[in-house]
């Protein structure tokens, strides 16, 4: 998923990292390529709608753990999945400031009537659904290639990548890996894995999984390191650093552009990136509102879920569900914080609770009927793990908290539902 990410993020991380920031974009893409292998490996194994609720469940124990793990999972969907969309919302209300003067009050007003626009184009079949998504992100890709035009046509593209040597250090590799830098990069590449969402619905899924995330990384990696590379051709790194430091603007596509070809193409390119926002929140709320009903279906969460639409068979109140917290979530919360909480709701029982599963998986199943078997094994997991960890560190100790109590309260929930329902652990079955 290419989305808005970059866009909010590029000043956030341009600031941070100062000249380290290309450094800082390569990492992204070295740490995401690792977390596709195992994306890969399960994605491809286990092809159904849901996606992480299906590997952990499997990886766990069907009749055991993976009861507890795969409600977590979906626990936590609930509240970081609208997340997500709230950042594209926000993301997409600074942005129209370029353009309109808004208020903080209706900057949140656009914020949310934009997550009520998307679920409008979502509510509707899968069929359809294709349809509008192609048009999105052909927009997204117009995007791109315009910055990337932009840049190499000015005449100093490479500058930034000769630049490289002299900003290298190995407190500001220290500083990426502890600090907010390395959240935010992460944050951009998110979504390589959204196809495994969808597995169900996916063609010749034991290729086309992998294909999908592999080639999704590193296209997203090839035109992120293109756009920061564009852009800081035109706009000088420092430059960027004083806005955020002094909280000017977030809009520096829109200055960048503003700066090569004057203000009314300046505005074209708002509008090309608000297209984009539109496009990344679309993304997101089609393959997580599946999450929640796959779980309902498998009768593993709240039944209601797992209603279809009657006439368009469609998860309809899934969709409505997460909607209504990410119209709630762009009103209350910002942009930074919101950031850090997609990461921190994710890290623990999705990203950390794969990597073990697929030990858990190989230790019980074998490697031989895997559709796609990740390279160097176990040398990925063990890498993934430990990014995992460091990244949860930095996101800080108020949103580590915030993670600890929406986790302790799925706990509460599970145990208190499988009591009375004589579920994992009280039904005698500690394994499958």
């Amino acid at each position: 998923m290419v989305g808005i990410g970059p866009f909010v993020t590029l000043p956030i991380v341009m600031g941070l990292m100062g000249g380290m920031y290309l450094y800082a974009w390569i990492a992204g893409a070295i740490l995401s390529l690792v977390d596709a292998m195992i994306w890969s490996e399960l994605g491809a194994a286990y092809p159904l709608a849901g996606g992480s609720y299906n590997f952990l469940k499997e990886a766990y124990g069907r009749n055991g753990a993976g009861k507890l793990m795969s409600f977590l999972y979906v626990w936590q969907t609930i509240i970081q999945a609208p997340l997500v969309a709230a950042s594209a919302a926000i993301g997409f209300s600074q942005y129209l400031v370029y353009i309109v003067p808004l208020s903080f009050v209706a900057q949140k007003i656009v914020s949310g009537g934009v997550i009520v626009f998307v679920t409008f184009l979502l509510y509707r079949n899968i069929e359809s659904i294709g349809k509008v998504g192609v048009l999105l992100w052909a927009g997204v890709i117009a995007t791109l290639t315009w910055i990337i035009f932009g840049g190499i046509s000015y005449g100093h593209f490479l500058q930034p990548l000769l630049d490289m040597p002299d900003a290298f250090s190995w407190n500001n590799i220290a500083s990426f890996v502890f600090g907010q830098a390395c959240v935010k990069t992460i944050y951009s590449y998110l979504g390589y894995y959204n196809v495994c969402h969808l597995g169900g619905e996916i063609k010749y899924p034991g290729k086309n999984i992998p294909r999908s995330m592999f080639i999704s990384v590193l296209g997203i990696a090839a035109l992120y390191l293109a756009m920061n590379m564009s852009v800081s051709s035109v706009i000088p790194w420092q430059e960027i650093k004083g806005w955020q430091d002094s909280g000017q603007n977030n809009f520096v596509v829109s200055i960048f552009i503003e700066r090569l070809y004057g203000h009314k193409a300046a505005i074209v390119a708002t509008v090309m990136i608000l297209w984009v926002a539109l496009a990344s929140l679309f993304a997101v709320m089609l393959g997580y509102s599946r999450v929640p009903y796959a779980a309902a279906v498998d009768g593993a969460f709240f039944r209601i879920f797992a209603r279809l639409h009657p006439t368009k068979n469609f998860p309809y109140v899934s969709l409505l569900v997460l909607a209504g917290f990410a119209f709630m979530f762009s009103l209350l919360f910002k942009m930074g914080d919101i950031i850090s909480g997609i990461l921190a709701m994710r890290i623990i029982v999705q990203f950390i609770g794969q990597a073990i599963g697929i030990i858990l998986l190989r230790k019980r199943n074998g490697t031989t009927n895997l559709p796609y078997k990740m390279p160097l094994y176990p040398l990925p997991v063990i890498l993934a793990i430990l990014m995992w960890v460091f990244i949860f560190y930095a996101t800080g100790g108020k949103i580590m908290l915030s993670f600890l109590a929406v986790l302790l309260s799925g706990l509460v929930v599970y145990f208190v539902q499988a009591k009375m329902s004589k579920s994992w652990p009280f039904n005698g079955s500690m394994s499958e």
